[in-house]
């Protein structure tokens, strides 16, 4: 299993296109070990674009949970509608911001 990851250069669409199939390699053929997957593809984000922060919630009970990720400390929980993530969320798209404590 590789442990290392090679950074792409070029532009934002072909960085993403060059780690695609090494996001794949990371992951165990039919494993389901999720939360691991998702710990490495934060890490892999990380260090390809340098970002303070990413990481990845999944829903439950009708709230976002934290899960794995790289960065500063995050809520715990998010509501629907709160925040950047939680607005993303009931609104089913993405949303950039420059200063999450802003918005």
């Amino acid at each position: 299993m590789p442990e290392d990851v090679d950074i792409i250069q070029g532009t934002k669409e072909e960085q993403y296109k060059g780690l695609l199939p090494q996001l794949r390699a990371l992951m165990m053929e039919g494993n389901d070990f999720y939360i691991a997957n998702l710990a490495n593809f934060a890490a892999v984000l990380v260090e390809q674009f340098k970002h303070m922060w990413v990481g990845f919630y999944t829903v439950k009970e009708n709230r976002l949970i934290l899960g794995p990720f790289q960065g500063p400390v995050a809520c715990l929980v998010i509501k629907k509608g709160a925040g950047v993530c939680g607005t993303a969320w009931e609104r089913k798209e993405t949303i950039v911001v420059k200063d999450v404590e802003a918005f």
